[in-house]
């Protein structure tokens, strides 16, 4: 099973990945924010829990999928944003703008009135820190957490408050499967100032913005997943992705010569991704993730 996209809750879809004996080399994805959208998918949806603790243990569920999904030597790559904690009794809890493009395709549609449970342990404005409480979570499921990178964002999306920083940063966490794994160091390596040799990539990656045009919700960058892919997998590895979305991972999978295989509840993204993917494969991308590599 290679190059497929199955439709339907993901709990349910990498087990039947598992069982058709496919693997995968890596894994790269990004979950649903907490809190942040109505899927409109009530029974199978991930991110609109009664509680953070709720929503880590459902990602932790899909991510036990997942590791029964790689090879031995195979590895996770999660980004992941936060959200910030603001009770409003009877209109829903206020969520965070993603700090991904400056127009409205990242902010919840309309309120959830089942998010007007006011949490304890929680303070008004509190920072949830979800990304850490999933990488903690992860690593007691058995997984090895091995790094915190940081996505630093040169162009986030404004914010109003006026009592912190505006954020322009999120999390990708690796995390792999045993103690030993695959990683190749060396083709993730950049050019030093002069450009006479080349140096270890570093921790922080500065990667821009860049929303899909075609896409009504927020799409993780092409620059952000070329290296992970490059450094977790070989060419004619499978890249496995449970929360395809419009199909980024898809299309960068293939355009660096490997296989993608993956889940997304929605079946009416279908046309989406396999339009990205043939744009791909059609040399059609106006900005190649390997311009970059070039």
């Amino acid at each position: 099973m290679k190059d497929t996209v199955l439709y339907g809750d993901c709990r349910q879809k990498l087990q039947e990945i598992a069982e058709s004996g496919s693997k995968a080399r890596m894994c790269v994805t990004s979950p649903p924010y907490y809190g942040l959208r109505d899927y409109g998918n009530e029974n199978d949806q991930i991110g609109l829990e009664e509680s953070p603790e709720e929503f880590i243990e459902q990602l932790v569920e899909v991510f036990r999928g997942v590791r029964d999904c790689l090879t031995d030597d195979g590895t996770l790559w999660v980004n992941i944003g936060d959200s910030y904690y603001n009770y409003r009794g009877g209109k829903g809890q206020a969520l965070p703008k993603q700090s991904v493009a400056k127009t409205n395709q990242d902010l919840p549609q309309a309120k959830n009135p089942r998010r007007g449970n006011k949490l304890k342990g929680y303070k008004e404005k509190d920072l949830i820190g979800i990304p850490w409480m999933l990488a903690f979570a992860l690593r007691k499921d058995g997984w090895y957490l091995r790094q915190d990178i940081v996505w630093s964002k040169p162009n986030p999306m404004p914010e109003s408050v006026r009592d912190r920083c505006t954020k322009s940063h999120e999390y990708i966490f690796l995390l792999s499967k045993n103690q030993n794994y695959y990683f190749d160091v060396e083709s993730i390596k950049e050019p030093t100032v002069d450009n006479k040799s080349m140096k270890r990539k570093k921790s922080v990656w500065e990667v821009k913005t860049k929303p899909y045009k075609g896409a009504h919700f927020a799409v993780y960058p092409y620059d952000l997943i070329v290296p992970t892919i490059l450094a977790g997998s070989e060419e004619s590895d499978i890249i496995l992705d449970p929360f395809m979305g419009s199909g980024t991972t898809a299309a960068v999978a293939k355009s660096l010569d490997r296989h993608y295989l993956g889940c997304e509840l929605h079946a009416d993204y279908d046309d989406l991704i396999q339009k990205r993917v043939r744009e791909v494969t059609n040399n059609k991308i106006s900005e190649s993730p390997l311009d970059q590599l070039m």
